[in-house]
């Protein structure tokens, strides 16, 4: 198990544990990041990362990508 900030661009990696307060891991539940689901790194700009996760794109801090573990 890795945190998502460590994944190399264009890999497609399942979600297997959140980490962090409640609050922290139901927000990013919201946004589609829960334990099972498909998530691909589509791009690294400076400290954020632009995820696909449910057919969306979403734009992550290198902070919150490292309480998502793959």
């Amino acid at each position: 198990m890795m945190p998502l900030a460590m994944a190399d661009v264009g890999d497609v990696n399942i979600i297997k544990k959140i980490t962090g307060q409640d609050e922290v891991r139901r927000h990013l539940a919201e946004l589609g990041f829960v334990v099972g689901e498909e998530v691909r790194l589509i791009s690294q700009l400076g400290g954020n990362l632009i995820l696909s996760v449910k057919d969306s794109r979403v734009a992550l801090d290198k902070t919150m990508a490292m309480r998502i573990m793959i």
